[in-house]
């Protein structure tokens, strides 16, 4: 049998199979009132598998405290936690662009939680309020398969404008912002670029439609689309075209547009009402240090880390080297549903021309 931190539920089994792992660990007294499970953590995590079996790994070596984690994209693991909001099956939502945060502080759904290790992190990378801290930075981009491209005889797109270049018919890859908090960051830096007009940037979404293959659900996705030669170009974060290249795609490379690009920073909250607060906040402290900050790069997740004291990868993006949009991750949030909505109705169902 794996060992308990080990362990990863299976999504289309994860709301049994959590709520048995959550109340079996908890006692209801006669009242109704669910008392804690000191030495147990469940998390919502929002980055890739690798990385979130290594870090729920990390903390229970660090803390002896059994970790589990259900991996879900942010716009997954935004409904989920709102689903659940009268019985919280997550202790701890770790990972996944901040925006996601802010729309669930509008829902309620995170509790205020100031670690002392949120000293560290600086103040762009956190919530005023401490509903939620950054743990790490990555930076939007084009994944682009050099030997497609070539074939297409078009170069590595290098500005927002390029992607709607006709011979990228059916040839851009990028996911869907309900589900995927990546599509999401794309879709807002395209709000920023027009000066906050939400018009305008599902105007560009329209007119980039026909070339995108498919909307995927994971923000990820595109990049394996393009390193199978499915698609000359994906848009996603930087550092998951680095960790593609590294699994033997030597034709990819990453560029980025010189309008100006989003970013995510990734969080880490604590959750309103869930069953382990005590082992929760443990686990932000945690989160929060140097040490679990460069566990990424162990398993080829190479975002920038919010944490001075950590040390940066070679392969994550030099953010000063790259034009970053002033990307505003309290309005995203607050505008999320809407825009989502609108994106799902007015561009994703739009017939391609």
């Amino acid at each position: 049998m794996a060992s308990p931190h080990r362990r990863r539920l299976r999504p289309a089994l994860v709301f049994t199979a959590v709520g048995v792992l959550v109340c079996a660990g908890c006692v209801r007294p006669a009242g109704g009132a669910r008392t804690e499970e000191p030495n147990k953590v469940t998390v919502a995590c929002g980055a890739t598998e690798e990385w979130c079996a290594a870090m729920t790994a990390a903390f229970t070596a660090k803390t002896g405290i059994a970790a589990e984690f259900v991996r879900l994209s942010s716009g997954e693991a935004q409904a989920r936690i709102l689903a659940a909001r009268d019985n919280p099956e997550f202790d701890v939502w770790h990972g996944g662009p901040a925006d996601g945060y802010a729309a669930a502080v509008g829902h309620g759904l995170l509790e205020r939680y100031v670690s002392p290790n949120a000293a560290d992190i600086p103040a762009r990378y956190k919530d005023a309020d401490g509903r939620w801290t950054g743990v790490y930075v990555g930076v939007l981009g084009f994944c682009d398969n050099t030997r497609v491209l070539g074939e297409k005889r078009v170069q590595a797109p290098r500005s927002w404008q390029s992607l709607l270049d006709p011979a990228l018919k059916q040839n851009v890859g990028i996911a869907h912002p309900v589900t995927s908090g990546t599509a999401y960051t794309a879709l807002w830096t395209q709000v920023t670029l027009n000066g906050g007009a939400a018009d305008a940037a599902l105007r560009y979404m329209k007119q980039l439609h026909p070339n995108v293959l498919q909307y995927s659900k994971s923000g990820a996705a595109p990049a394996q689309q393009v390193a199978r030669g499915e698609i000359g170009v994906g848009v996603v974060f930087s550092h998951d075209c680095v960790a593609t290249r590294e699994q033997g795609f030597t034709d990819l490379t990453v560029t980025f547009p010189t309008e100006g690009t989003g970013y995510e920073v990734g969080g880490v909250a604590l959750i309103k009402g869930g069953p382990s607060p005590a082992a929760a906040k443990k686990y932000i402290d945690w989160a929060l240090t140097p040490a679990a900050q460069e566990i990424g790069p162990t398993v080829r997740s190479y975002q920038a880390p919010t944490n001075p004291k950590a040390k940066r990868s070679d392969k994550a993006v030099d953010l000063s080297a790259v034009k970053l949009i002033d990307y505003d991750a309290a309005a995203a949030g607050a505008l999320k549903s809407d825009l989502i909505r609108r994106f799902d109705a007015e561009v994703a169902q739009a017939p391609k021309s």
